[in-house]
């Protein structure tokens, strides 16, 4: 099956050049466009303030980030890189992500993670959508799928949502449908595998005594004489 890494980033601002970080970083693991239910997600310390306008958008403060784990520790890099793994990384204006992201690998002497390997969900959106808002946003409200959970920007929700987005993209329910028989061969073979005892509560007769009365005796009187063979010819 395909793995993929869904992705997402929040950050003190716009520009890593410019001292800014990452506070928190969150993935989630899907196969064939289907979330498996594993993800890593984390908030970072900076080291550093946050300016009022990115606290706005995500909601962290300093104060709430300090003591939380630095991107070079293991609990943080080495676990961020053991849940990837070689699978692509989908995100939302990839570029943006993949600047943060490497930036802290670099800054803590881990080898970057390439251009390729990232699938960058805005630039399927533009191709399908052109000159349309093309925002996490706005996609979700053209697919219908649901805000209702979002009250700030934050990387783990964030991340579901383009899950979300990212299968409808590829193809939405018509992709599904795709990937039933597949499932359905999977729960037939399971079936075929399994053993069955005996029935733990028999049904209840759904005829009468007096039918199974008769039916006795016609298999004793008609079907022993061999009386029913000889009319077809046996």
């Amino acid at each position: 099956m395909a793995r993929e890494i869904v992705l997402d980033t929040e950050t003190t601002g716009f520009e890593p050049r410019e001292g800014h970080r990452l506070v928190e970083l969150a993935c989630l693991e899907i196969e064939d466009f289907v979330p498996t239910g594993k993800t890593f997600h984390c908030y970072i310390d900076p080291e550093r303030d946050m300016p009022p306008e990115a606290q706005k958008v995500h909601g962290l403060s300093a104060e709430f980030l300090r003591g939380k784990p630095k991107f070079n520790t293991p609990d943080v890099v080495d676990a961020f890189l053991d849940f990837v793994g070689d699978a692509p990384i989908v995100a939302h204006n990839a570029a943006f992500d993949r600047t943060f992201v490497n930036h802290e690998l670099g800054l803590c002497g881990r080898v970057e993670i390439i251009e390729h390997r990232w699938v960058d969900t805005l630039v399927l959106a533009r191709a399908r959508f052109p000159g349309m808002a093309n925002s996490l946003d706005a996609l979700c409200r053209r697919f219908k799928i649901s805000l209702a959970d979002r009250e700030k920007h934050g990387a783990l929700i964030d991340a579901r949502l383009l899950a979300d987005v990212y299968l409808e993209l590829k193809g939405g329910r018509e992709r599904r449908l795709e990937l039933a028989p597949a499932v359905m061969a999977q729960a037939a073979g399971a079936a075929r595998q399994a053993s069955y005892g005996a029935r733990p509560r028999p049904l209840a007769a759904r005829s009468t005594a007096d039918e199974r009365d008769r039916h006795a005796a016609f298999v004793r009187e008609v079907v022993k004489s061999e009386d029913l063979w000889r009319k077809h010819g046996l």
